[in-house]
């Protein structure tokens, strides 16, 4: 066996976060402590139909927490839950060879942690402004929309030579669109229409774990 052959990954697994990882939207963990959750719900539900652009969504999103302390995100981070099946499945995908990786558009601050006790290789989220401890209500650095994933997802296939046809990737709303079909399997998970409509595969949960039957037909492409 050469040296490729030893070293080139089963196959790539790239996910959503936010309702497909996780069961919950963090954005709105954070906007209940202050006291926003029904505006940024409001804001969130549109963006996943597919009806506002996320960028500005998530820019008028944010913008609500201005004045938040940082402090809340520890309680964010306690408060999360995964999806059934996440933790297993990508416990499964790591063990079989798979490189996997979590591209969100929430926040970094608040699930780094988890997806490091996940042991998952890859973590793509954007930043909440900070300063003197305090949230600014802006987005520091670029925006992860759905072409920053799908960049992701072409970025990690070629460091890591997976082939798209042993590329699985998951999401739920409208922001995956572009993630599902760069991917040579794209799985809406509980999804919006918007999603469903370019999707390879609809599961509706509520295990993520039902997946891996996908992963396994997909490590055995050419």
């Amino acid at each position: 066996m050469s040296e490729t052959q030893r070293t080139t990954p089963a196959g790539l697994l790239i996910s959503d976060v936010d309702s497909t990882f996780l069961t919950q939207e963090v954005i709105e963990l954070v906007a209940e402590h202050a006291g926003v959750r029904d505006r940024v719900e409001e804001i969130t539900t549109a963006a996943m139909r597919g009806e506002l652009d996320f960028s500005q969504s998530l820019r008028a999103r944010v913008a609500l927490l201005d004045g938040l302390d940082e402090s809340v995100l520890a309680e964010v981070r306690a408060s999360l839950v995964p999806t059934p099946g996440a933790l297993e499945l990508f416990a499964r995908a790591a063990a079989a060879g798979w490189v996997t990786a979590l591209v969100s558009g929430g926040f970094h601050e608040a699930i780094d942690e988890l997806a490091a006790e996940a042991g998952v290789d890859h973590v793509l989220a954007n930043r909440f402004e900070i300063r003197d401890g305090v949230l600014t209500g802006a987005v520091s650095g670029p925006i992860i929309d759905g072409a920053a994933k799908r960049e992701a997802l072409w970025d990690l296939s070629a460091r890591y030579e997976v082939p798209p046809a042993r590329i699985v990737a998951i999401g739920d709303g409208a922001n995956d669109r572009l993630l599902l079909e760069a991917a040579g399997t794209g799985i809406a998970f509980c999804a919006k229409p918007a999603l469903r409509e370019v999707a390879d595969v609809e599961l509706e949960g509520p295990s993520l774990l039902d997946a891996w039957p996908y992963l396994e037909a997909a490590a055995r492409a050419a």
